[in-house]
């Protein structure tokens, strides 16, 4: 009949591989998911991730070299899957109102107190490359999906995603420089 044992092994098989391996990996781990995410809290929470990942499934038989590789692997494909649920997010409140069949502010709101700001948009978005001007237009003036913003310009929804966020960025970054 088996035993139960009530007294935890010193060190369980690997624990000190495991040890070394993180200490050698865990900097250029980091570095390699911050440089991705851009947010120290992120950064963090997925490199711990893919520790976790690591300690479950590291092959302590391949060489030095192999199992640096493999954990990027780990990292790249757990990267990848932050991406895909960041991207999952739920829809805004200004999205579903749109579909619930809200037809944004009054007629008399967007032209009499906007001219201002209208002007700053419109200045904002010729000083834009083309494809930022296009995707922004699509997105923003002309309220279409991602889905049909991609078959307008004839590019892939992801591609129609990255046009946007950069898009945006380069308009807040120029943006704050007129401002200031």
């Amino acid at each position: 009949m088996p035993t139960c044992t009530t007294q935890p092994q010193a060190n369980p098989p690997g624990v000190q591989e495991f040890q070394v391996f993180y200490q050698q990996h865990l900097g250029s781990v980091y570095r390699f998911v911050y440089k991705s995410v851009r947010n120290r809290e992120e950064a963090e929470d997925l490199t711990s991730q893919i520790f976790i990942k690591a300690i479950r499934y590291l092959d302590y038989e391949r060489s030095a070299p192999g199992a640096r590789s493999w954990l990027f692997q780990v990292a790249h494909t757990t990267i990848a899957d932050h991406w895909r649920a960041y991207y999952r997010a739920p829809i805004s409140s200004l999205e579903v109102r749109l579909e619930a069949g809200w037809e944004g502010p009054a007629e008399e709101v967007i032209l009499g107190t906007n001219i201002a700001a209208a002007e700053r948009v419109h200045g904002l978005l010729q000083a834009l490359p083309e494809r930022y001007r296009e995707v922004l237009s699509c997105r923003f003036l002309l309220n279409l999906s991602i889905r049909e913003t991609a078959e307008t310009m004839g590019i892939s929804e992801a591609n129609v995603k990255t046009l946007q966020f950069r898009a945006l960025k380069r308009a807040a970054t120029l943006g704050s420089a007129i401002t200031n």
